[in-house]
């Protein structure tokens, strides 16, 4: 059976055949032959390809590769409903993303293709980077640093009007509380932190359970110091943080965004800043990425930026890899996929 393993320059062709070689060493029923196509992700940033979103590469590149093959091991080959129509073998997808935005689930499913996906992959990289990017906020430790290098001592910054804020005895407040939100929230609680969460799909017993306080939107926004966001992007949660939602927050307050740019409506920003409204914002996610040149957060003290990089560690590339190699073994023993994306799928060849 042919296989192809289209990764990338952080989950690379020879990681994907690597975690398949042991997945099926012990029991292969038939012999493998994988071919490997390398992406430029992230060298080039992803963006939308023939209908897919957040792919690199070309479907000409993908169509070429994906010839004789059956399978598909990938995080960013954009999966189109043309590529889907020009390779009729293809019978799995298996995305090492915790969701499969470069297939055309809908053209999958027509043509009987399961598509499985790797839910966790990154969820300890994303909530250890939050923390970061929260403490460095409270901080100021990205403006203090790069003061430094400047050749300035800035002494004022430990003014009580200009000092940081500890996350002992302080109220954050997690918008959204799944995977990553809840290891964000034991790290907080270790910290010392009040946890509020809100996600209308945690119970009550789940947050007791777990230490931390669930409330509504609007309360934790005008409760909390911190602000981290965690939800996934949907069409009900896009730009879930507006302009009237921040408003509602207490003056001074810091707002972190280390999930998806969307959540959040940038245009108030710039105004929340300049007046004070938000005392610090921390962003690993864009509406549009990379920020233009004339991105009006750009230069601000009180913004620290990062380029997406909350998922970015060698753990995670390695447990991307053998969760969508756990997922062709299990299609090749005529196992039933672990998380796959369309249950609605006709055909999936054991």
């Amino acid at each position: 059976m042919r296989v192809l393993a289209a990764g990338d320059n952080f989950v690379s062709p020879d990681l994907l055949v690597t975690a398949l070689e042991e997945e099926t060493g012990a029991d292969r029923l038939e012999p493998l032959e994988a071919t490997r196509l390398h992406l430029p992700w992230p060298v080039e940033p992803f963006g939308p390809v023939g209908g897919v979103e957040e792919a690199s590469g070309t479907e000409e590149q993908v169509i070429a590769a994906l010839r004789g093959a059956e399978v598909c091991m990938t995080q960013m080959a954009p999966v189109t409903s043309r590529v889907i129509d020009a390779c009729p073998g293809l019978r799995l997808v298996s995305v090492c993303r915790g969701g499969p935005v470069n297939v055309d689930l809908e053209a999958a499913t027509r043509a009987g293709v399961a598509v499985t996906y790797a839910p966790g992959r990154n969820a300890t990289a994303a909530a250890e980077y939050a923390i970061a990017m929260i403490l460095a906020a409270l901080r100021r430790v990205p403006a203090a640093d790069a003061e430094m290098r400047e050749g300035r001592w800035r002494g004022d910054f430990y003014a009580y009007d200009q000092a940081g804020v500890e996350l002992d005895g302080t109220a954050v407040g997690l918008v959204g509380y799944g995977a990553i939100g809840r290891i964000v929230a034991r790290i907080l609680r270790a910290f010392g932190a009040h946890v509020l969460v809100s996600d209308p799909y945690t119970d009550k017993a789940t947050a007791e359970e777990d230490g931390v306080r669930l409330v509504g939107l609007e309360e934790l926004l005008s409760t909390c110091t911190v602000v981290s966001l965690h939800a996934r992007l949907t069409e009900e949660t896009r730009n879930l943080i507006d302009a009237d939602r921040l408003a509602l927050m207490p003056r001074g307050a810091v707002l972190v965004n280390t999930a998806r740019g969307g959540l959040l409506d940038h245009a108030p920003l710039p105004d929340a800043l300049h007046s004070g409204r938000l005392g610090a914002l921390a962003l690993d996610v864009y509406d549009v990425e990379p920020p233009p040149a004339d991105w009006p957060l750009r230069g601000l003290d009180n913004v620290v930026t990062t380029p997406h990089l909350a998922g970015a560690t060698r753990q995670t590339a390695e447990r991307a890899a053998r969760i969508v190699a756990g997922e062709v073994g299990r299609y090749l023993r005529g196992q039933a996929p672990r998380h796959l994306a369309n249950p609605e799928v006709r055909e999936v060849r054991a």
